[in-house]
């Protein structure tokens, strides 16, 4: 299968794997899920961001927006990949020629579909039940058109090689739930960051979330939302900096893991895991 043809066949792949997401109510529901909560949240909630008069509506948004890249990156896809490694998918893609280049295609695919759909959902529901408004000009649009982007290719490397290391489905939500759910918190997704501890500030600073979310936020907020953020500026070169290396360090070591878990792959081992799953 020459990389023309794994291109097709990834593309066909990724198309049947959106169908079947669009098709399935239950899958429909679990992107609903995390729109609906953050613009709850900024509906119900009247606060003010710290040092400015805007509502806080508007930080619920933008971390909303940042949610949905992290989640579907840390938390949807290691469950995917865990899945269709115990169901042998990942073991037939392996026995055929580029088969894994066709699946990992097809992922890509249904993946920035999902982050697609959830962001506009975030943003269009904003716009209509919080009042958050969208971003107000082509430069804001166009930090948005870099920062999601680069923050996708920072965290989707690292869901896949969570996917490819816990040893299953159950596991993988288990052991990935709550340290992106800790990450989260101190990134400034669900509340303002300067109000955590500035231990906890630079903490925070180590790892893409944070600057996903502070990246959306500029795109926005008006700068006048400035005073509550890490040194009352957008930090757009940090930001493009901690993403991008994460990206490329995520990209250098996730293919080897992937490729590691996929040698390691064999008929009998799958069957072992059957047997030994719960009935």
């Amino acid at each position: 299968m020459t990389i023309r043809r794994a291109l097709a066949c990834g593309l066909g792949r990724g198309r049947l794997e959106i169908t079947h997401l669009l098709r399935t109510p239950r899958e429909v529901i679990s992107q609903l899920s995390t729109p609906i909560a953050f613009v709850v949240l900024a509906m119900v909630n009247d606060d003010a961001i710290p040092g400015s008069a805007l509502p806080m509506a508007n930080v619920f948004i933008a971390g909303g927006v940042a949610a949905v890249v992290v989640q579907t990156c840390l938390i949807a896809l290691p469950q995917v990949l865990a899945t269709e490694r115990e169901e042998g998918t990942l073991l037939r893609q392996r026995t055929a020629p580029e088969g894994m280049t066709a699946y990992l295609i097809g992922k890509t695919c249904l993946l920035l579909t999902q982050v697609l759909i959830g962001i506009a959902l975030v943003l269009a529901g904003g716009a209509v039940f919080a009042g958050s408004g969208l971003p107000a000009g082509l430069g804001d649009w166009l930090t948005l058109l870099w920062v999601l982007p680069l923050g996708l290719l920072a965290m989707a490397p690292i869901g896949a090689a969570l996917g490819a290391v816990l040893p299953n489905a159950r596991e993988a939500l288990a052991w990935s739930m709550m340290p992106v759910l800790g990450v989260m918190a101190i990134s400034g997704i669900f509340f303002s960051i300067t109000s955590l501890p500035e231990a906890v500030q630079t903490i925070s600073q180590l790892f893409p979330p944070k600057w996903i979310a502070q990246g959306v936020r500029s795109a926005l907020l008006p700068d006048s939302a400035l005073a509550a953020e890490t040194g009352h500026s957008w930090q757009h070169l940090q930001a493009l900096g901690v993403t991008a290396a994460w990206a490329v360090a995520g990209f250098t070591l996730a293919p080897r893991v992937l490729r590691r878990m996929a040698r390691r792959e064999s008929g009998s081992r799958l069957a072992e895991r059957r047997t030994a799953a719960p009935a």
